[in-house]
């Protein structure tokens, strides 16, 4: 990373920083030789020391097509966005917190759903809810595993 100033290392503020998060873009290996990338809402488990990210979605297209191709995926999730004026077009700032990673996804099964969902739900505030059997058969969800991930943040000056 070339700005070690802005790193984060710190497993647990990474955690932190994607539960503040509201949407993970998932890119794809493209069949046309271009990357495809997508916005998802998400959930998060860990198990074992390895953490999973959760994506649901209707049960057919062109994500399934290029995960069948490829399951290699990298992912991105950023929050906190403020900009910081400055005294002339080169002095202006963003502040945010934000992390990247990479894994491999799979696609679970609706008998897997009762383990995938609730960690959707629970990321944005929803949890104990019950799911409906007609649209969980209806719907596909995806587990990336991750391998690798890193974080910066720019983060309000204290002068």
């Amino acid at each position: 990373m070339r700005r070690k100033d802005r790193e984060i290392t710190d497993r647990q503020e990474m955690l932190d920083i994607m539960g503040r998060c509201d949407v993970c873009r998932l890119a794809l290996n493209g069949s046309d030789g271009y990357p495809y990338l997508l916005p998802l809402n998400f959930g998060m488990r860990e198990a074992d020391g390895v953490l999973y990210l959760y994506f649901h979605g209707a049960a057919e297209g062109t994500k399934y097509d290029l995960i069948a191709r490829d399951c290699r995926a990298s992912f991105e999730m950023d929050c906190s966005h403020r900009v910081v004026a400055g005294p002339d077009a080169c002095g202006w700032t963003m502040e945010y917190e934000s992390v990247i990673g990479r894994g491999r996804l799979e696609r679970l099964s609706p008998a897997q759903a009762p383990e995938a969902l609730p960690a959707l739900m629970e990321h944005y505030g929803g949890s104990g809810l019950p799911f409906s059997e007609t649209w969980v058969a209806h719907t596909a969800i995806l587990r990336l595993r991750v391998e690798q991930m890193t974080a910066k943040a720019q983060r309000p000056r204290s002068d």
